[in-house]
């Protein structure tokens, strides 16, 4: 059964519904350990005060400000817990907004709200309103001694809450400096029809289940080859090289025949509707799933 990490309540207008949070992502990291290559010693890392071997206990140990190179504020622990939010266990709806407004750079970490004992009609209530408003809540909670903005959005008659990151935590490309372009370099139309047309025929219905982790499948692999004593020859991986502008034109055309030919081998799924088709193809799917909850 899975296990609650964070209880509280979503909070807007005199509205209250007691939810209960659980986590919606199950990390498939590889626990790698740090070890001495001629013995397989387990290598430590110790807490020491720079220049000198001493070992600090963790109690002596407080946080800082670096004003400048080796001029330090300290800050106490009862300092830094006078500057904590207040621990509440209100989910502070601020604005309803919609989805598609949101840049998806503002997302963080995706969690279930489900409902706590006795919340269940409420709980309802809200994820059926917000669901066909279409609506996304943007609140504001504590968690883990540490206020987030977040969002909640409804599917299915399930709520989910994403962390978002503030404003100021996200990089504006003007930052950048000279890392992107300052103007745009001309573009022929032909060659932006051309391009166009790839993304149109490589254009699909999302399938988040068609997307596995190569990297960790071939880590585990590795791994479990290097266990039964086989001898691993590293391939000489090459980075691809930059398409130079004067063969935009073919790189496009060889890429869109190479699409073609795999669609016409039965290897491509069938593109994703778009414009009028797609949004009719929506509205279709949403009145027979309100047909059939109706039933």
């Amino acid at each position: 059964m899975a296990r609650a990490i964070w209880s509280g309540t979503i909070s807007f207008g005199l509205l209250n519904v007691p939810v209960r949070m659980f986590s919606a992502v199950a990390r498939r990291n590889i626990a790698l350990r740090e070890i001495r290559e001629s013995d397989s010693a387990r290598i430590k890392h110790r807490r020491v005060a720079e220049g000198t071997d001493e070992e600090v206990p963790y109690e002596n140990i407080v946080k800082a400000y670096e004003l400048s190179p080796g001029q330090y504020v300290p800050l106490s622990k009862d300092e830094m817990a006078a500057l904590a939010p207040e621990k509440t266990r209100a989910i502070d709806v601020q604005d309803f907004v919609d989805i598609e407004e949101i840049d998806p750079m503002y997302f963080d970490s995706p969690y279930y709200l489900g409902p706590a004992d006795g919340a269940e009609k409420a709980y309802s209530l809200l994820a059926s309103a917000m669901e066909s408003s279409g609506k996304a809540a943007i609140a504001r909670f504590v968690f883990r001694n540490k206020e987030h903005l977040s969002a909640i959005r409804a599917s299915d008659g399930v709520l989910t809450l994403t962390t978002m990151r503030f404003h100021d935590e996200v990089v504006p490309p003007s930052d950048l400096d000279d890392a992107l372009p300052d103007k745009k370099p001309k573009v022929a139309k032909k060659e932006q029809q051309m391009a166009e047309q790839l993304i149109d025929s490589l254009s699909t219905e999302f399938e988040p289940n068609g997307y596995r982790d190569e990297y960790r499948e071939q880590l585990l692999s590795l791994i479990e080859r290097k266990a039964e004593g086989k001898e691993i020859v590293a391939p000489q991986a090459e980075a691809p090289k930059a398409t130079k502008a004067p063969d935009l034109m073919a790189a496009l055309e060889e890429s869109i025949a190479a699409v073609k030919d795999k669609g016409a081998g039965g290897g491509r799924k069938a593109s994703k509707p778009k414009g009028k088709a797609a949004r009719g193809k929506a509205k279709a799917k949403s009145s027979s799933r309100s047909k059939a909850k109706a039933k």
